[in-house]
C-alpha cells in the first residue's frame, strides 16, 4: 500500500498517535509497533509517526508515559506473581511421598558431601578471576590498539596525499621560474 504525503498532522491524528503508543507501551510492546499500527490506521509511514512522536507529542504526555510504565511493570510483577502461584500450586498438589523421598535423599547426599568451599577452591577461583581479567584488559587493549591503528593509517594517508599536492605544486614552481629565468636571458640576449 502506498502512502500519500501528508505534511499537516491534526489534533485528531496526534490523539490517535499517544493513545496507541501509550497503549503499546502499558502492554510491553515496542514503540516502533505502534507507529506501524498507527501508519497503517492514518496511511501514513511509521517513520513519519515515529518523527511526529519524537519531535512533538512525546513532550506533551511526559507524565502519561511514566504512568504508563508503571502499570507496564506493575502488570508484569501481577503476572509474575501468577506464574509463580501456579507453579506452588502445581508442585503442592505432587504426591506427599515423592517430595518426602526427595527430601530424604538430598539430606543423605549432604551428609555424604564435605563443605567444597576450602581456601584451595577460593585460591583457585581467584586466579582462574584473575586470568580472566588480564586476557579482558588484554582484549580491551587490543581493541584501542586496532582503532588508534586505523586512526593513524587515515593521518598517513593524508599526510602523504598533501606531501604529493606539495611535490607537485612545487615542481611547477620550479618549472615556471625556470621559463622565467630562461625567458629573462633571453630578452637580455635579444637587447645585446
Amino acid at each position: 500500500m502506498t502512502t500519500i504525503r501528508q505534511d499537516a498532522w491534526s489534533t485528531d491524528e496526534d490523539l490517535v498517535l499517544a493513545e496507541v503508543v501509550l497503549r503499546h507501551i502499558r502492554e510491553g510492546s515496542t514503540q516502533l509497533s505502534a507507529f506501524e499500527e498507527v501508519g497503517d490506521r492514518l496511511s501514513r509511514t511509521s517513520a513519519a509517526c515515529g518523527f511526529r512522536w519524537n519531535s512533538t507529542i512525546r513532550k506533551k504526555y511526559e507524565s502519561a508515559i511514566a504512568l504508563a510504565k508503571k502499570q507496564r511493570t506493575k502488570n508484569k510483577k501481577v503476572t509474575e506473581q501468577n506464574e509463580w502461584e501456579e507453579e506452588t500450586s502445581r508442585e503442592i498438589t505432587e504426591p506427599v511421598e515423592k517430595v518426602v523421598l526427595q527430601v530424604k535423599e538430598s539430606d543423605d547426599i549432604e551428609r555424604l558431601v564435605p563443605p567444597t568451599l576450602t581456601m584451595e577452591a577460593v585460591i583457585s577461583f581467584l586466579g582462574e578471576y584473575h586470568e580472566s581479567m588480564k586476557e579482558r584488559v588484554s582484549k580491551e587493549e587490543i581493541e584501542q590498539l586496532k582503532s588508534e591503528n586505523v586512526q593513524l593509517q587515515k593521518e598517513l594517508e593524508r599526510v602523504k596525499e598533501e606531501k604529493k599536492v606539495m611535490t607537485e605544486d612545487y615542481k611547477a614552481l620550479l618549472s615556471i621560474m625556470d621559463r622565467a629565468r630562461k625567458l629573462s636571458l633571453y630578452e637580455t640576449s635579444q637587447e645585446t
